[in-house]
């Protein structure tokens, strides 16, 4: 392993061990409504994730999402129904993504089940919408985690997503999806920069 590799693989420790020694020692989160209330954060599964493939969110294999060992599990508190999946927590740690927002298209013809992953700036989505090519924008509603649904038939149409993080900023990424898509797959749009 070269030493660059080896030396980011140390860093991405420490500050695993700094923030959990961090949300041990100050166990409560300022609340949406004003207030604080108890809340914890842990990373468990030992140095390669592991133990948090999978997950309340929905992404899986966190490596093949892009997500790797920079995840933490989250109390009811800070996980807010799932609509913290993807969420920054900044301590030394950057929120940028590598390439763009990842939308991977599952369910059938009048159920589409969207998991939305890889989403940078605030990184937790907020609101979704779904166009096809002869539909105007549908919203979609959260069905759990970072899985979006819209019950509207939209095969043969290409597809384009709007997304929006906590953060009020929305991006918009026109035909991502062609015409011939398929159920299964995983197609790349724009990222928030």
């Amino acid at each position: 392993m070269s030493k660059s590799k080896q030396a980011r693989k140390q860093e991405m420790a420490f500050i695993g061990l700094l923030l959990v020694c961090f949300l041990t020692l100050f166990s409560s989160a300022f609340a949406y409504g004003g207030g604080w209330t108890n809340a914890h954060a842990t990373f468990y599964g030992g140095s390669d994730a592991s133990g948090t493939m999978g997950g309340a969110c929905g992404y899986g294999n966190l490596y093949s999402q892009g997500y790797g060992t920079n995840t933490a599990a989250l109390s009811t508190s800070l996980f807010n129904n799932g609509l913290s999946c993807g969420s920054c927590y900044e301590i030394r740690v950057s929120c940028r993504r590598k390439g763009g927002i990842r939308f991977t298209i599952n369910g059938h013809s009048y159920f589409n089940l969207v998991l939305i992953t890889n989403v940078g700036g605030a990184g937790d989505v907020h609101a979704a919408s779904i166009k096809g090519s002869k539909t105007g924008w549908i919203s979609m509603s959260r069905n759990w985690g970072q899985n979006w649904q819209s019950n509207n038939y939209l095969n043969g149409q290409s597809l384009s997503f709007k997304v929006t993080t906590s953060d009020g900023r929305t991006v918009v990424s026109n035909n991502v999806a062609p015409a011939g898509w398929s159920f299964g797959q995983t197609y790349t749009g724009a990222q928030i920069l």
